[in-house]
């Protein structure tokens, strides 16, 4: 029996959950990238963070990071070289409830974990 996925800390949700090509139409089913996968690219690439860093931060392990890191990067890619809508929604995370205090670099106490469902 697999082991059962840890919660990941979120430190806020993205303003815009949807993105795509403009004026053209868009090749295949869109890619859908987790809730997750959008914070550890935010901690990483935006932030400038190391995967020790993020790991912490997000409450897992940095190799946990590390794969998650690698698929969130594989779907940008999908989404930017087919053409293809990249949608953010989803997964095992527990979002800052004092967000907009937060200075996403020491991110306050998580309590719980609510499945992100996607909307609509």
């Amino acid at each position: 029996m697999p082991r059962p996925k840890k919660c990941r800390r979120v430190c806020g949700l993205p303003v815009c959950r949807e993105f795509g090509p403009r004026g053209m139409g868009c090749a295949g089913e869109p890619v859908t990238m987790g809730l997750d996968e959008y914070e550890v690219i935010r901690l990483i690439d935006l932030q400038g963070m190391q995967q020790e860093q993020a790991a912490a931060q997000m409450g897992v392990a940095r190799t946990t990071v590390q794969s998650i890191y690698n698929t969130a990067r594989r779907k940008l890619a999908e989404a930017l070289v087919n053409g293809r809508i990249l949608r953010i929604e989803g997964g095992d995370v527990a979002v800052c409830e004092k967000r907009a205090h937060c200075m996403r670099g020491g991110c306050c106490a998580h309590r719980g974990c609510a499945k992100q469902k996607p909307e609509g």
